[in-house]
């Protein structure tokens, strides 16, 4: 019989690559203390998630950012500046994104049990095809290498809308998208699954929320852990997630759950868990 789940789309810094999504923080970080006006980590990944020419135009609209640009250049951030914050930002990623690109562990045999069970694997991300290219030959030689990998460029719109896990199911061959699962760990992302009619996995603990490396997020007092990932969880459930879980390596039961709701007759948004 053919598995009710037929397709999963990850995204990938945060939830399959890159624990604690760190290489977009470091790369916007430096791009902008280059330029004199100096960001925080947290300024940085509150819009995480999106297209980073979206970002960057997200970062110089924050009022404080805007005013600490129009202090250190005489005018507010227009269009231009927007332009020249990116062509920077695009080589920084690049940079960074390469250095960051080990697997979150429980990624590779996640993805090897989907295959096995004959559910397709496809991918979307905010990253350019040039800030993808080193991060998925070094996610190949770790065990994971899905069939599709839609870039931020790649559709007319980014996150939050639906069109990039449109695509995916386009290129997987896949409907309704009411039988595809999308897993991300940015609200952003959990947006786009629900908006474009898929079954949405949250995830919490390896994502852009809590911003911690997997041997910092392991070395923290448990009972600051466990308060981490309460908030993480909190703001992907408030986006709309059916599911939320910490990491990859639990999304196996949570597939096998959304199988069975499948079965029974219920759609994305009925099972919230």
């Amino acid at each position: 019989m053919t598995f009710p789940v037929k397709a999963v789309i990850f995204d990938w810094a945060g939830t399959m690559v890159d624990f604690g999504c760190m290489a977009p923080v470091k790369a916007l970080c430096e791009v902008f203390a280059g330029l004199g006006v100096p960001i925080t980590a947290a300024e940085a990944r509150a819009d995480m998630g999106k297209a980073k020419y979206d970002h960057v135009t997200a970062l110089l609209a924050e009022p404080d950012i805007a005013a600490r640009w129009t202090a250190h250049f005489g005018k507010a951030p227009d269009g231009a500046d927007i332009d020249r914050v990116y062509a920077l930002v695009e080589p920084a990623m690049v940079e960074a994104a390469q250095h960051a690109a080990e697997l979150i562990p429980g990624s590779a045999e996640t993805y090897a049990e989907l295959l096995r069970l004959g559910v397709k694997v496809g991918s979307g991300t905010g990253y350019t095809p040039e800030m993808m290219a080193a991060i998925r030959v070094q996610a190949a030689s770790q065990g994971y290498a899905p069939e599709v990998v839609i870039c931020a460029g790649d559709t007319p719109s980014g996150r939050p809308a639906p069109h990039m896990a449109w695509a995916a199911l386009i290129a997987l061959d896949v409907w309704p998208a009411s039988a595809a699962v999308k897993v991300d760990d940015a609200p952003v992302g959990i947006a786009e699954g629900r908006h474009a009619g898929c079954w949405t996995v949250g995830v919490a603990a390896s994502g852009n929320a809590v911003g911690l490396d997997h041997a910092a997020f392991m070395a923290l007092d448990p009972a600051a852990r466990a308060d981490k990932v309460a908030l993480a969880s909190a703001a992907l459930r408030a986006e709309g997630a059916d599911f939320v879980i910490d990491d990859v390596s639990q999304l196996l039961p949570v597939i096998h759950r959304i199988a069975a709701a499948i079965t029974a007759g219920q759609a994305p948004g009925s099972a919230l868990a």
